[in-house]
């Protein structure tokens, strides 16, 4: 029996529940006594599961949507064992890290899930040769699973030195940042803009001037994340016109986007587009403190303080790859938008903002060694906020139509 788009896009939204559940556990644990679990095997289940269980496995049949819905005679049975070695992976993770920790069973799950990812991989670029989908969009997508193989050389590289247990600590953080800059602004993303290029048809012809300046820059960038190592003055060169080349990027998006105003967009239900803009502000934001990253000084500042790292990863996470997935499930009529379902990602991204609002004062109060006072408790209850709007998603949301 083939499921149908409806039902692995209900999957994700279970998935971001128990994300979320994942981080209010970690929440509490911070604010108040909970002697159950590891602190750490929390957040190693975390953030694997968030990745492969909710982000991976989203974008992976938003993508395959994307190709479905304007070919009648596309195949979606033939992704469904990939959807399926995926989830059974994610799971494996997250219950694994959940108990054990780093070890063999969850390494194996991480390599499982990442095999899976590969094979979709090989499947969707095959099918981008013979079905229909916005040419700009189709390179997009292909960009996005090229720097999801390149993230993935890292995972092996810190499941070796964990399972070995040999670890220089400056390696382990590069290769962590190289993990992380690679899934968040490689595969996370180019498969969004891929999204959003095929939702709307592109933007004009600078369409693909933005993607050539963000695909020339993408890897270049990831340096922005290792400032603190000691690097040849051509290779900062490089990082800075890497820093600067995304930002012009984004503004020409943004101008193209207000010159061409697409219809798709401004018919969408007010709650939407204040969504679709939230991502924009957020995006805006995260380039900016990227810019000024480049400066060596505030780069080694910011990444000093581990607050300041948490809310710029959440802020990604969280502000535009999650809200951006969520905004494309409901603008995609794959879900019915009804008052409640809209009513449920205002309480979702009301979590968001009030999450990053905490977590960014947080981060400049570390930088004079201030305590913010109930800072934890109030994470706490933010945590709480975004859970009850995952929730509420899950129970709300119902197929509109046959996908």
């Amino acid at each position: 029996m083939t499921m149908k788009t409806s039902s692995w896009l209900k999957i994700s939204l279970v998935n971001l529940v128990i994300v979320a559940l994942l981080g209010l556990l970690m929440r509490y644990k911070i604010g108040f006594e909970f002697p159950l679990f590891n602190q750490k095997y929390i957040q190693y289940s975390h953030y694997h599961f968030a990745f492969y269980g909710w982000v991976a496995h989203t974008l992976m049949v938003l993508m395959t949507h994307a190709l479905f819905k304007d070919n009648a005679d596309f195949k979606i049975a033939r992704y469904q064992p990939v959807f399926i070695a995926n989830l059974v992976s994610s799971y494996g993770m997250l219950v694994s890290f959940l108990s054990l920790g780093y070890g063999a069973v969850s390494v194996g799950f991480s390599v499982a899930a990442i095999f899976s990812t590969y094979w979709f991989s090989l499947l969707f670029i095959r099918d981008l040769r013979w079905y229909n989908v916005n040419q700009i969009a189709a390179k997009w997508f292909r960009a996005a699973l090229f720097f999801n193989f390149l993230s993935t050389l890292g995972v092996f590289a810190l499941g070796y030195m964990m399972l070995t247990k040999v670890i220089n600590q400056d390696v382990y953080i590069a290769t962590s940042y190289y993990f992380l800059h690679f899934q968040y602004n490689g595969w996370f993303f180019f498969g969004c803009m891929g999204l959003f290029i095929n939702y709307i048809n592109g933007v004009g012809p600078v369409h693909i001037q933005i993607y050539r300046l963000f695909l020339v820059s993408c890897i270049p960038a990831y340096f922005l994340s290792v400032l603190w190592l000691q690097m040849p003055t051509w290779l900062y060169v490089i990082v800075v016109v890497s820093a600067i080349l995304q930002t012009y990027a984004s503004v020409l998006l943004l101008a193209a986007l207000l010159k061409f105003r697409p219809a798709e967009i401004i018919k969408l239900p007010l709650i939407l587009r204040y969504l679709l803009l939230f991502v924009g502000l957020a995006l805006s934001v995260k380039l900016l403190l990227q810019l000024g990253s480049t400066v060596p000084a505030i780069s080694k500042l910011a990444f000093g303080f581990r607050p300041i790292v948490i809310a710029y990863l959440h802020l990604v996470l969280l502000a535009v790859i999650s809200l951006f997935l969520l905004f494309y499930i409901y603008a995609s009529d794959i879900f019915s938008r009804s008052g409640a379902v809209l009513t449920s990602l205002l309480i979702f991204s009301i979590g968001v903002f009030l999450n990053e609002l905490v977590l960014a004062i947080q981060g400049i109060a570390a930088f004079s060694y201030t305590l913010i006072p109930y800072a934890n408790e109030m994470l706490f209850v933010v945590a709480v906020i975004l859970f009850l709007g995952s929730i509420l998603l899950v129970c709300y949301s119902k197929k509109k139509q046959i996908l």
